[in-house]
Protein backbone atom coordinates (compact mmCIF):
# COMPACT_ATOMS: atom_id res chain seq x y z
CA UNK A 1 0.00 0.00 0.00
CA UNK A 2 2.62 2.74 -1.41
CA UNK A 3 -0.27 5.31 -2.76
CA UNK A 4 -2.82 6.07 -0.72
CA UNK A 5 -6.02 8.52 -1.50
CA UNK A 6 -7.71 10.29 0.98
CA UNK A 7 -10.70 12.55 0.30
CA UNK A 8 -9.69 15.94 2.10
CA UNK A 9 -12.93 17.84 3.10
CA UNK A 10 -14.12 20.51 5.16
CA UNK A 11 -15.83 18.04 7.48
CA UNK A 12 -15.28 16.85 11.03
CA UNK A 13 -14.07 13.55 10.37
CA UNK A 14 -10.95 14.77 7.94
CA UNK A 15 -8.78 14.77 10.64
CA UNK A 16 -9.08 10.88 11.54
CA UNK A 17 -9.01 9.74 8.18
CA UNK A 18 -5.98 12.08 7.58
CA UNK A 19 -3.92 10.56 10.92
CA UNK A 20 -4.77 7.03 9.29
CA UNK A 21 -4.21 7.03 6.48
CA UNK A 22 -0.55 9.23 7.39
CA UNK A 23 0.26 5.88 10.07
CA UNK A 24 -0.32 3.77 7.23
CA UNK A 25 2.25 5.82 4.69
CA UNK A 26 4.88 5.29 7.47
CA UNK A 27 4.02 1.75 7.71
CA UNK A 28 4.55 0.89 4.08
CA UNK A 29 6.97 3.64 3.26
CA UNK A 30 3.92 5.20 1.16
CA UNK A 31 2.81 8.82 -0.40
CA UNK A 32 -0.28 10.37 0.57
CA UNK A 33 -2.71 12.22 -2.24
CA UNK A 34 -5.33 14.50 -0.80
CA UNK A 35 -8.37 14.97 -3.09
CA UNK A 36 -10.31 17.81 -2.50
CA UNK A 37 -13.42 17.79 -4.90
CA UNK A 38 -16.38 20.44 -5.28
CA UNK A 39 -19.10 18.94 -6.08
CA UNK A 40 -20.67 21.22 -8.69
CA UNK A 41 -24.16 19.41 -8.79
CA UNK A 42 -25.02 20.72 -5.38
CA UNK A 43 -24.87 24.26 -6.36
CA UNK A 44 -27.81 23.73 -9.51
CA UNK A 45 -31.16 23.83 -8.80
CA UNK A 46 -34.54 23.09 -10.65
CA UNK A 47 -37.94 24.73 -10.45
CA UNK A 48 -41.04 23.19 -11.14
CA UNK A 49 -41.46 24.31 -14.62
CA UNK A 50 -38.16 22.61 -15.89
CA UNK A 51 -35.81 26.38 -15.44
CA UNK A 52 -32.18 25.53 -14.08
CA UNK A 53 -30.33 28.05 -11.90
CA UNK A 54 -26.74 28.21 -11.04
CA UNK A 55 -25.13 29.65 -7.94
CA UNK A 56 -22.53 31.26 -9.01
CA UNK A 57 -21.85 33.01 -5.48
CA UNK A 58 -21.99 30.01 -3.49
CA UNK A 59 -20.05 28.00 -6.39
CA UNK A 60 -17.20 30.67 -5.68
CA UNK A 61 -17.23 30.72 -1.74
CA UNK A 62 -16.81 26.90 -2.10
CA UNK A 63 -14.27 27.11 -4.65
CA UNK A 64 -12.43 29.86 -2.68
CA UNK A 65 -12.97 27.67 0.95
CA UNK A 66 -11.51 24.77 -1.16
CA UNK A 67 -8.43 26.60 -2.37
CA UNK A 68 -7.82 28.02 1.75
CA UNK A 69 -8.23 24.44 2.70
CA UNK A 70 -5.51 23.39 -0.21
CA UNK A 71 -2.99 26.24 1.56
CA UNK A 72 -3.59 25.43 5.22
CA UNK A 73 -3.31 20.81 4.31
CA UNK A 74 -0.11 21.59 2.15
CA UNK A 75 1.33 24.13 5.47
CA UNK A 76 0.58 21.01 7.75
CA UNK A 77 2.16 17.91 5.29
CA UNK A 78 5.18 19.87 5.06
CA UNK A 79 5.92 19.32 8.54
CA UNK A 80 5.05 16.14 7.89
CA UNK A 81 7.82 13.10 7.39
CA UNK A 82 5.69 11.37 4.52
CA UNK A 83 5.72 11.99 0.94
CA UNK A 84 2.22 13.84 -0.15
CA UNK A 85 0.42 15.72 -2.87
CA UNK A 86 -2.97 17.39 -3.46
CA UNK A 87 -5.09 17.14 -6.07
CA UNK A 88 -8.56 19.08 -6.77
CA UNK A 89 -11.44 18.34 -8.86
CA UNK A 90 -14.73 20.15 -9.61
CA UNK A 91 -17.28 17.23 -9.96
CA UNK A 92 -19.21 14.61 -7.63
CA UNK A 93 -17.25 13.37 -4.50
CA UNK A 94 -17.65 9.33 -6.32
CA UNK A 95 -16.11 10.38 -9.45
CA UNK A 96 -13.44 12.47 -8.54
CA UNK A 97 -12.41 9.95 -6.12
CA UNK A 98 -12.78 7.18 -8.10
CA UNK A 99 -10.73 8.71 -10.78
CA UNK A 100 -7.66 9.16 -8.40
CA UNK A 101 -7.93 6.20 -7.22
CA UNK A 102 -6.92 4.23 -10.68
CA UNK A 103 -3.50 4.39 -10.19
CA UNK A 104 -3.72 4.26 -5.94
CA UNK A 105 -3.43 1.15 -3.60
CA UNK A 106 -5.80 2.08 -1.19
CA UNK A 107 -8.77 4.97 -0.93
CA UNK A 108 -9.41 6.03 2.90
CA UNK A 109 -13.33 7.58 3.01
CA UNK A 110 -15.40 8.34 5.88
CA UNK A 111 -18.78 6.46 6.96
CA UNK A 112 -21.57 8.72 7.61
CA UNK A 113 -22.35 10.03 10.95
CA UNK A 114 -25.93 10.59 12.58
CA UNK A 115 -25.28 14.25 11.14
CA UNK A 116 -22.49 15.07 8.37
CA UNK A 117 -21.44 18.28 8.13
CA UNK A 118 -19.02 20.28 5.45
CA UNK A 119 -21.11 19.91 2.25
CA UNK A 120 -21.91 16.75 2.87
CA UNK A 121 -20.62 13.54 1.76
CA UNK A 122 -22.84 10.89 -0.09
CA UNK A 123 -24.45 8.52 3.29
CA UNK A 124 -23.50 5.39 0.67
CA UNK A 125 -19.57 7.19 -0.30
CA UNK A 126 -17.59 4.04 0.81
CA UNK A 127 -19.91 1.79 -1.33
CA UNK A 128 -20.40 3.43 -4.70
CA UNK A 129 -16.74 4.30 -4.43
CA UNK A 130 -15.55 0.44 -4.06
CA UNK A 131 -18.19 0.09 -6.78
CA UNK A 132 -16.42 2.50 -9.00
CA UNK A 133 -12.57 1.44 -8.88
CA UNK A 134 -10.33 -1.28 -8.65
CA UNK A 135 -8.53 0.32 -5.43
CA UNK A 136 -9.65 -1.28 -1.76
CA UNK A 137 -12.05 1.41 -0.12
CA UNK A 138 -10.90 1.72 3.91
CA UNK A 139 -14.16 3.17 5.24
CA UNK A 140 -13.61 4.89 9.03
CA UNK A 141 -16.48 5.83 11.64
CA UNK A 142 -16.58 8.99 12.57
CA UNK A 143 -14.05 9.95 15.76
CA UNK A 144 -11.81 7.27 13.95
CA UNK A 145 -8.13 8.53 14.62
CA UNK A 146 -5.66 5.43 14.11
CA UNK A 147 -6.09 1.33 13.05
CA UNK A 148 -4.90 -0.79 15.51
CA UNK A 149 -2.77 -3.18 13.53
CA UNK A 150 -2.61 -5.41 16.54
CA UNK A 151 -6.13 -6.09 16.94
CA UNK A 152 -8.62 -9.03 15.48
CA UNK A 153 -9.53 -9.13 11.22
CA UNK A 154 -13.02 -10.39 10.75
CA UNK A 155 -12.99 -11.41 7.40
CA UNK A 156 -16.82 -11.57 6.42
CA UNK A 157 -16.54 -14.67 3.93
CA UNK A 158 -19.47 -15.50 1.43
CA UNK A 159 -17.57 -17.08 -1.10
CA UNK A 160 -18.20 -15.01 -3.68
CA UNK A 161 -15.29 -13.19 -5.77
CA UNK A 162 -15.90 -10.07 -4.30
CA UNK A 163 -15.37 -11.90 -0.71
CA UNK A 164 -12.14 -13.20 -2.72
CA UNK A 165 -11.30 -9.56 -4.26
CA UNK A 166 -11.49 -7.97 -0.40
CA UNK A 167 -9.34 -10.69 0.97
CA UNK A 168 -6.19 -10.16 -1.76
CA UNK A 169 -6.53 -6.31 -1.10
CA UNK A 170 -6.22 -6.78 2.15
CA UNK A 171 -3.21 -8.69 2.56
CA UNK A 172 -0.47 -6.11 3.72
CA UNK A 173 -2.91 -5.69 6.60
CA UNK A 174 -3.33 -9.52 7.64
CA UNK A 175 0.43 -9.76 8.16
CA UNK A 176 2.52 -9.16 11.35
CA UNK A 177 0.93 -12.05 13.20
CA UNK A 178 -2.43 -10.31 13.93
CA UNK A 179 -5.43 -13.24 14.52
CA UNK A 180 -7.74 -13.25 11.50
CA UNK A 181 -10.49 -14.93 11.78
CA UNK A 182 -12.84 -15.95 8.70
CA UNK A 183 -16.84 -15.88 8.95
CA UNK A 184 -19.38 -17.18 7.11
CA UNK A 185 -23.34 -16.96 8.20
CA UNK A 186 -24.81 -19.63 6.85
CA UNK A 187 -24.09 -22.24 4.78
CA UNK A 188 -20.31 -22.14 3.12
CA UNK A 189 -21.79 -23.00 0.08
CA UNK A 190 -20.24 -19.63 -2.25
CA UNK A 191 -18.21 -20.44 -5.57
CA UNK A 192 -14.74 -20.53 -3.23
CA UNK A 193 -15.35 -22.46 -0.48
CA UNK A 194 -14.16 -21.07 2.83
CA UNK A 195 -11.26 -23.70 3.53
CA UNK A 196 -9.56 -22.75 -0.03
CA UNK A 197 -9.37 -18.90 1.62
CA UNK A 198 -7.41 -20.74 4.62
CA UNK A 199 -5.44 -22.21 2.20
CA UNK A 200 -4.68 -18.77 -0.02
CA UNK A 201 -3.84 -17.27 3.48
CA UNK A 202 -1.50 -19.79 4.42
CA UNK A 203 1.07 -19.33 1.56
CA UNK A 204 1.06 -16.17 2.35
CA UNK A 205 1.78 -17.25 5.79
CA UNK A 206 -1.17 -15.88 7.03
CA UNK A 207 -3.03 -18.87 9.34
CA UNK A 208 -6.80 -18.38 10.16
CA UNK A 209 -9.24 -19.89 11.16
CA UNK A 210 -12.82 -20.44 9.82
CA UNK A 211 -16.10 -19.75 11.69
CA UNK A 212 -19.33 -20.83 10.58
CA UNK A 213 -22.43 -19.07 12.08
CA UNK A 214 -25.76 -20.13 12.22
CA UNK A 215 -27.95 -17.28 10.73
CA UNK A 216 -31.24 -18.06 13.13
CA UNK A 217 -33.58 -14.96 12.79
CA UNK A 218 -31.25 -12.26 12.13
CA UNK A 219 -29.88 -10.90 9.34
CA UNK A 220 -26.19 -11.65 8.12
CA UNK A 221 -25.29 -7.97 9.22
CA UNK A 222 -26.38 -8.36 12.78
CA UNK A 223 -24.53 -11.86 12.94
CA UNK A 224 -21.15 -10.54 11.42
CA UNK A 225 -21.22 -7.49 13.79
CA UNK A 226 -21.66 -9.89 16.81
CA UNK A 227 -19.32 -11.80 15.84
CA UNK A 228 -16.49 -8.50 15.34
CA UNK A 229 -18.03 -7.47 18.57
CA UNK A 230 -16.84 -10.94 20.32
CA UNK A 231 -13.47 -11.36 18.51
CA UNK A 232 -12.88 -7.75 19.38
CA UNK A 233 -12.03 -6.98 15.98
CA UNK A 234 -10.09 -3.63 14.45
CA UNK A 235 -10.83 -4.00 11.07
CA UNK A 236 -13.52 -5.82 8.90
CA UNK A 237 -13.03 -7.09 5.25
CA UNK A 238 -15.50 -7.92 3.11
CA UNK A 239 -16.44 -7.83 -0.84
CA UNK A 240 -18.84 -4.79 -1.93
CA UNK A 241 -22.42 -5.47 -2.97
CA UNK A 242 -22.78 -9.05 -3.59
CA UNK A 243 -26.42 -8.25 -4.81
CA UNK A 244 -26.46 -5.79 -6.99
CA UNK A 245 -26.21 -2.07 -5.34
CA UNK A 246 -29.74 -0.93 -6.52
CA UNK A 247 -31.16 -4.03 -4.74
CA UNK A 248 -29.91 -3.65 -1.82
CA UNK A 249 -30.96 0.32 -1.28
CA UNK A 250 -34.35 -0.70 -1.88
CA UNK A 251 -34.36 -3.77 0.30
CA UNK A 252 -31.72 -3.63 2.26
CA UNK A 253 -28.61 -5.80 2.60
CA UNK A 254 -25.12 -6.55 4.40
CA UNK A 255 -23.21 -3.54 2.39
CA UNK A 256 -26.39 -1.38 2.46
CA UNK A 257 -26.03 -1.62 6.00
CA UNK A 258 -22.40 -1.62 7.50
CA UNK A 259 -21.65 1.48 5.13
CA UNK A 260 -24.20 3.29 6.40
CA UNK A 261 -24.56 2.13 9.99
CA UNK A 262 -21.94 -0.06 10.82
CA UNK A 263 -19.57 0.66 14.01
CA UNK A 264 -16.59 -0.90 12.57
CA UNK A 265 -13.29 0.47 10.26
CA UNK A 266 -14.03 -1.19 6.62
CA UNK A 267 -12.03 -2.46 3.84
CA UNK A 268 -13.80 -3.22 1.09
CA UNK A 269 -13.75 -3.98 -2.54
CA UNK A 270 -15.62 -4.96 -5.31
Amino acid sequence: MRSILVHADHDAAFEGRLQVALDLARRFEGHVTLMIATPLQQFVSFDPFGGTYFAAEALARAQADDLALEDRLADRLGKEDVPWDIEMADGDIVGALAGAATLADLAVVSLPGEARDGRGAPSMLAGDLALSTPAPVLALPQGTKAIDHDAPVLVAWNGSPQAAAALRAALPLLRDGRPVMLVAVGQDDGAFPGTDALRYLSRHDIHAELTLVDRGTATVEERLEEQAVALGAGLIVMGAFGKSRLRETLFGGTTQYLVTKGRFPLLLAH
